[in-house]
C-alpha cells in the first residue's frame, strides 16, 4: 500500500518536537509524499505554542519542496463533555485538525463510559476531521461505539504509526488497533495514516502502519490517504464554507 499522505505530525512549534517546517517538508518529499499535515498541540498541553500561533496560519505557504502542507492542530480533548483548547472559529480556519487524548489535560481517572462520551461529543464538531492516537489502552471505551459514530460524523480515524514503536508510552495499541481495524472493515469506515513524527526523520514513516495493515488484509479503498482524492472530503481547506 502506497500512502500519499501523513495527516498527524509536529514541528519544533510543539515545544518537544525537533524539526522546522522546511525540515520536515523536505523529510515527506524524501518519502514520496504528495502532503503532510503540520499538526502542532494545542496550547494547553505543557511546553506547546500558544492561540496566536494557529491564528496566524495564513502566512504559512501551503506549499514546500513541491509537497503540500497542511497546516492545523492536534487539539486537546479535556473532559468528558468533549471540551476542546482551541476556539471553533480557530479549528475552522485551519486545515486539519485531529484531537486527541493527552493524559496531563484530560487526566488517566475517567470510566470507560465518560471515554466514550469524550470521543462521540468531541465527533459531533463538523471542524474535527480526525481523532488521533485512538489506541491507548489508559483510556478504554467501547471500540464499537466509536467506530460507529465516526461513520455518523465522517471523521477520520487514525493509524498511529509512533503508537506502535517499542518506547511509546500508549498500551495495548496493537491490540485495540486491530480490534479497531475489524470494526471499521464491518462498517466500511475509513481511517487516516499518521506518523504522530516529532523530528524530520519520522515524517511518512508508516513501517508499523503498514505492517498492521497488511496484517489484518486491510482494504485499500478505505484508507483515504493513499489518494488525495478520497482524503480531500474530509479536510477542513477543501469543504465550501
Amino acid at each position: 500500500m502506497r500512502f500519499i499522505a501523513d495527516t498527524h505530525s509536529h514541528t519544533l512549534a510543539s515545544g518537544h518536537a525537533y524539526s522546522t517546517i522546511k525540515e520536515m517538508a523536505a523529510a515527506a518529499k524524501r518519502r514520496g509524499l504528495e502532503a503532510i499535515a503540520l499538526t502542532e498541540h494545542a496550547p494547553e498541553l505543557p511546553g506547546t505554542c500558544g492561540l496566536f500561533y494557529f491564528q496566524n496560519l495564513d502566512v504559512v505557504p501551503r506549499e514546500e519542496h513541491g509537497v503540500r502542507l497542511l497546516m492545523g492542530a492536534e487539539v486537546n480533548i479535556m473532559d468528558p463533555d468533549g471540551t476542546i483548547d482551541l476556539p471553533e472559529n480557530t479549528c475552522m480556519d485551519l486545515d486539519i485538525v485531529v484531537a486527541s487524548i493527552h493524559s496531563p489535560c484530560y487526566g488517566t481517572d475517567h470510566t470507560p463510559g465518560e471515554n466514550i462520551r469524550a470521543y462521540v461529543e468531541t465527533m459531533k464538531k463538523p471542524y474535527i476531521n480526525v481523532i488521533g492516537h485512538p489506541d491507548d489502552g489508559r483510556f478504554p471505551f467501547d471500540y464499537e461505539i466509536l467506530v460507529k459514530t465516526a461513520k455518523e460524523t465522517g471523521t477520520l480515524l487514525e493509524v498511529n504509526n509512533s503508537s506502535m514503536r517499542p518506547a511509546s508510552g500508549r498500551v495495548n495499541t496493537r491490540e485495540n488497533i486491530l480490534t479497531m481495524l475489524d470494526l471499521c472493515k464491518q462498517y466500511e469506515v475509513p481511517v487516516t495514516t499518521g506518523s504522530d513524527a516529532h523530528v524530520d526523520v519520522d515524517a511518512g514513516n508508516f513501517a508499523y502502519v503498514s505492517e498492521i495493515l497488511e496484517y489484518c488484509a486491510f482494504p485499500e479503498e478505505l484508507v483515504v490517504s493513499t489518494d488525495m482524492e478520497k482524503l480531500k472530503p474530509y479536510l477542513n481547506c477543501f469543504r465550501v464554507k
